[in-house]
């Protein structure tokens, strides 16, 4: 049996857990949402690479065959007919590690999550 590892505490350390070929896809979703959110903030939340604008933006991960993209329920739902060429469960999107990663989706559905964000913050009166 295998020691049990400690959960990265890091997106750093998260993906140097993974082959170089998956490392390199994550980088690339990493980079493309900060292009699209350069003001939110890196953090692990559920095990798993997040940012946070004024709360949960978008979470990903990777897995054995595809990377695991979570921009909530509402995030989906906003590119319902775009995401309907990929396995999904509620509030995720799955894109196969053996397709091209559908970067500019992703760039799109950050900006509405931003977009979003900010609009549920100004409603609160500017409270995070």
């Amino acid at each position: 049996m295998l020691p049990k590892q400690e959960a990265p505490q890091t997106i750093d350390a998260y993906i140097a857990g993974f082959p170089e070929d998956v490392q390199a896809i994550l980088q690339q979703v990493r980079r493309t949402i900060h292009e699209a959110a350069p003001e939110a903030t890196e953090a692990i939340s559920y095990q798993m690479p997040t940012f946070k604008l004024h709360g949960n933006l978008v979470h990903f991960g990777a897995f054995k065959n595809h990377i695991g993209f979570y921009p909530v329920p509402s995030g989906m739902a906003a590119f319902e007919e775009e995401l309907a060429a990929y396995k999904q469960g509620k509030g995720s999107v799955q894109f196969p590690l053996n397709k091209p990663m559908p970067l500019d989706l992703i760039r799109r559905i950050v900006e509405f999550r931003v977009q979003e964000s900010k609009a549920a913050k100004a409603a609160r009166g500017g409270r995070a």
